[in-house]
């Protein structure tokens, strides 16, 4: 029986736990998710099966105290950077599935920098995680076709989950088939970027490619990209996320054609 400890948030993360759990030789000996938020689908899945859930400093004091234990750690979008116990109790490793390709793209450098940097092609990893931020070995990289001119930091995780998955599904069955660790190659180069690199980059300067700035950081409910007026800080969109968000059911007199 593999032991697994489990990490992640988001639909992909909640439909990768429960594919673990329809398998016979894997147990989920723990969840660490994003529990404190009041629409949580990774803790939804847990709970309804019975599953215990750790906030992370009770996992930490809990793996140090021997009473909590696993073979092999998996994160699928977990904000928490691991350390100590996490990386040296399991003798599997841990497997990060990374929302982006590496090693071109690391930390928050994902969805807006697709955008930002005009990429025709997108992709998403597995690797091994270290005590820095995605610089463990690469098992994987998929990589697939997206719209350059067309697509908005909220479509491109939308087009990235389903490939994100079929990745987890896939490493997962060769884990169990290999019981050993996975052919991982070296992870170096590329651009890391952290989350306050990406907070600065929202703000639009006089130069911007202003309409691409915004389809980069759209990703609603989060503030997008933005301007101060007057002192307050607003968030810009244009008439393509307005078409966007417009209801289909209605039309207005003072838009389109005459």
């Amino acid at each position: 029986m593999l032991k697994i400890l489990f990490m992640g948030r988001k639909k992909v993360a909640a439909d990768a736990l429960s594919y673990l759990l329809s398998l016979d030789n894997i147990e989920v000996v723990g969840v660490l998710t994003d529990s404190h938020l009041d629409v949580s689908p990774t803790n939804d899945v847990a709970k309804r099966n019975g599953l215990t859930v750790f906030e992370f400093s009770e996992a930490l004091t809990a793996l140090k105290l021997g009473s909590l234990s696993f073979d092999l750690g998996v994160s699928v979008l977990y904000w928490r950077k691991l350390i100590g116990e996490f990386l040296s109790t399991p003798t599997l490793g841990v497997i990060n599935f990374h929302p982006a390709p590496l090693p071109d793209y690391k930390g928050t450098a994902g969805y807006n920098m697709a955008i930002m940097d005009d990429l025709e092609e997108w992709g998403v990893s597995s690797h091994y995680m270290d005590e820095n931020i995605d610089t463990g070995g690469i098992i994987d990289v998929v990589r697939f076709a997206i719209s350059k001119n067309t697509e908005t930091a909220k479509t491109l995780e939308a087009k990235s989950q389903p490939f994100l998955y079929d990745l987890f599904v896939k490493n997962i069955g060769e884990v169990v088939k290999a019981r050993g660790f996975l052919k991982a190659i070296s992870n170096v180069g590329g651009r890391y970027f952290s989350r306050m690199d990406m907070e600065a980059m929202k703000e639009v300067k006089p130069d911007d490619d202003v309409s691409k700035k915004i389809r980069a950081f759209w990703f609603p409910p989060y503030d997008g990209a933005f301007q101060y007026i007057n002192g307050v800080k607003c968030t810009l969109v244009d008439d393509f996320i307005l078409k966007q968000l417009a209801d289909p059911t209605t039309s207005s007199l003072f838009t389109g054609s005459s």
